[in-house]
Parts: C-alpha cells; structure tokens; sequence
C-alpha cells in the first residue's frame, strides 16, 4: 500500500500520455488495388477489340503476309504488319491447307446432291484400291512361298 502513495505524481503522467495517445487510432492496412476486371467496364476501354474477320479477309491477310515474306521481310514483322497474332496466322494457314490440298477442282461448295455423287464416287475408287492392293500382296506372298520353298 506504501507503493500507491508513491506511484501518484507517476501516475498522473501515465493519464496525461494515455490522454494524448488516445485520438490516433490505430493504424490499419491499405487494401491492395482492385483488379482492372472487377472495375466496371466503362472507366476503361477495352485495350484490343475483338471482331470476327472473313473467309475473304483471312484470306487477304494470309496473301499479303506471304507477299511480305517472300519481299524480304521477316515472319513475324508480316504477322504484326497485318494487325493479328502468330497464333492466329498459323491457325488460319492450318485451315485454308486443307482447302488448298484438296485442289482446283471445285473452289465453290457442292449442292447436296454433287456431295452424294462425290461420295459414291470416292467409294468406287476405295474399292478398286483395296482390291489392286489385294492382288499385289497376293503376288507378292505367291513369290515369297516359291523362294521359301512352301508352295
């Protein structure tokens, strides 16, 4: 009890520090910025627009990159010249490959009923194929019989 005698003008202090501490709050963390997908979409526009281009366009593009490329130019200055990504490119080039395979004969679709004409005409060939494959590998196991003796 001798000590609270003691602690008074100690005490006072305290009251006074406690006093001049007590309007600053304590400090708290600042959130981290928001990501741009959580802000609405009309404080930005979009930095790349997206469209869907066509076949004539694709095709345009592919012809003029090919032209630069052939003038010189790197591959990848003739993609970014034509305003689309190399995955893009080569993914245009993969699907017109196929048409080009394919020929001259007909650049125009078929009506269902060439298709149909097509079709049959694709299987008539398939047979005749599988049938000379047939006879050759006849002949050729006949001739390997003879060598070995087996015949």
């Amino acid at each position: 009890m001798a000590d609270e005698s003691n602690a008074g003008p100690v005490a006072a202090a305290v009251a006074t520090d406690a006093e001049v501490k007590a309007p600053t709050a304590k400090k708290r963390r600042s959130r981290p910025p928001r990501k741009a997908a959580s802000e609405p979409a009309q404080s930005k526009p979009p930095a790349v627009v997206r469209r869907g281009y066509s076949e004539q366009e694709k095709s345009d593009k592919l012809k003029m990159i090919e032209t630069q490329v052939s003038g010189g130019s790197t591959l990848k200055d003739a993609i970014k010249s034509a305003g689309i990504s190399e995955q893009t490119y080569y993914q245009w080039k993969g699907a017109a490959k196929p048409a080009v395979q394919k020929g001259t004969k007909n650049l125009k679709p078929l009506p269902a009923g060439d298709e149909v004409a097509a079709l049959v005409e694709l299987e008539e060939e398939n047979q005749r194929l599988r049938k000379l494959l047939a006879e050759k590998l006849r002949a050729e196991n006949a001739e390997l019989r003879k060598r070995l003796g087996l015949d």
